[in-house]
């Protein structure tokens, strides 16, 4: 874990040495250095156990996924973020590499965690750098609303947790991932156990989020920069899924009573959240919502606990973050060229960038969950746990499947099909950096085809 901690940390003070003509090429090249170190992972022999670094980080098959997803999402990040950040002044540039660099490091102490109040302060400190990439580098005037939306509902969720976990400690003396599933459960009885049970979920629910908490998602998409709305779609809503798996070890008594209008509200949202795409106007906006609905899925494939709904939950995030990412980047190449997020005036640009049309046709059916992709593995896995807990959600998630599909072609055919309008005149046409951009976002899922149980791993 350290050959990958190590550089990463040493990415800042290089971006800060670097020579300004060298400042892009050399931390592409570093970050993806680093993103190909991280997929020796894949070769750690971990079956059910954790590779231990120290007492407070270690790795397992839970975990590795995900820290694999955030390294390769660095290098991605700083490719797509080129063209519109090399006009700024050469601070800010250094300054933008630098918390980019600085997410990653928290998010690889969050996922390598395995005391509960380490975990806490790395999901605390990955607000830091995300919020002013949203409010200094976002596009509209709107950001700073953005910014405090984000801040305030992930704050407000955030402290109930740190109070469950403190009393955690009290009652069981220790707080360690490792020790914790050995200690003798204690007799859950009482409302205000009823009240530490909300207080665990609750962070991580507003973190990914679950349909009524969701409101500062579609903001913070809308006016972030565009690292800031792939690292938010990609690995930070990954991040409330991740801590509700960890944490669903010492809830066990509890949540079988308590977790029933959490998972109908989960898939009440991807109804919801679907047809709430259907009626959007904005690019960013519909995907954004999109990640809602799929994220829905994911609380209720946890929630179910069940070995089944555990891995579909931890394949469809995997597979989400990289689709999703693609697709931020897709609209941002749009909105560099026309400069408007509207669907209705960036229309038909089959004809004028046939290739990137190719692209936004992959994206689309990866959201749709197209099979043979792992999206489709994902989402199957978990329908065919939930329809074994309760038959009744077959409707509900069959209407979210439908709705699904439904908006992934109504965004295809809004952007690339039609009579292109009369004011786009003169359009750049599609960059190397931009095939290579979504070709790296996109050749991992259909690799993942061939080898799938990379990401499923041993996960109960």
């Amino acid at each position: 874990m350290l050959k990958v901690l190590i550089p990463t940390m040493m990415l800042i003070p290089f971006t800060w040495l670097t020579p300004m003509k060298l400042l892009w090429p050399t931390a592409l090249a570093q970050s993806m250095a680093i993103a190909i170190l991280s997929l020796s992972w894949i070769y750690t022999p971990t079956p059910s156990v954790s590779t231990a670094l120290n007492g407070t980080m270690a790795l397992d098959t839970l975990s590795m996924p995900l820290m694999m997803l955030t390294c390769w999402l660095l290098p991605l990040m700083i490719l797509a973020s080129q063209n519109h950040i090399s006009a700024e002044p050469v601070n800010r540039q250094r300054m933008y590499i630098t918390l980019l660099t600085s997410l990653q490091v928290f998010l690889i102490l969050a996922f390598s965690a395995t005391e509960f109040l380490f975990f806490y302060i790395m999901f605390e400190a990955t607000l830091i750098p995300t919020l002013i990439i949203i409010t200094r580098w976002g596009n509209q005037t709107e950001r700073l609303n953005a910014g405090t939306y984000f801040l305030f509902y992930t704050l407000a969720g955030s402290l109930p947790l740190l109070v469950s976990l403190l009393f955690l400690e009290n009652s069981n003396g220790t707080l360690s991932l490792m020790t914790l599933q050995f200690t003798p459960a204690t007799p859950m009885t009482a409302m205000a156990d009823n009240l530490w049970w909300a207080g665990c979920l609750l962070a991580f629910l507003v973190k990914m989020p679950l349909y009524g908490m969701h409101l500062w998602l579609p903001k913070a998409h809308v006016e972030a920069p565009i690292a800031g709305s792939m690292v938010l779609a990609a690995v930070l809503l990954k991040l409330g899924g991740y801590g509700m798996m960890r944490i669903m070890t010492m809830l066990e008594p509890l949540t079988k009573q308590l977790s029933y209008p959490f998972i109908i509200l989960a898939l009440w949202g991807v109804i919801m959240t679907g047809s709430i795409c259907l009626r959007q106007t904005d690019l960013k906006s519909l995907i954004a919502y999109s990640s809602v609905s799929h994220m829905g899925l994911v609380a209720g494939g946890i929630l179910i606990q069940t070995p089944w709904g555990f891995t579909g939950a931890l394949v469809l995030m995997i597979a989400h973050g990289l689709t999703s990412s693609a697709l931020f980047c897709l609209a941002n190449t749009n909105y560099e060229r026309m400069h408007t997020r509207t669907m209705i005036l960036a229309r038909g640009l089959q004809m004028a960038l046939p290739l990137m049309t190719t692209w936004w046709f992959l994206a689309s059916l990866a959201n749709l969950a197209l099979p043979p992709l792992p999206n489709l593995m994902g989402e199957l896995m978990i329908l065919s746990s939930l329809v074994n807990w309760s038959w009744w959600t077959i409707f509900l998630t069959g209407g979210g499947t439908l709705i699904t599909a439904g908006y992934s072609l109504y965004m295809f055919l809004m952007t690339q099909r039609g009579p292109t309008p009369s004011h786009m005149i003169s359009l750049t046409p599609s960059y190397t950096r931009e095939h290579l951009l979504l070709t790296l976002h996109l050749l991992p899922l259909l690799m993942l085809i061939a080898k799938p149980e990379l990401i499923w791993g041993c996960t109960y």
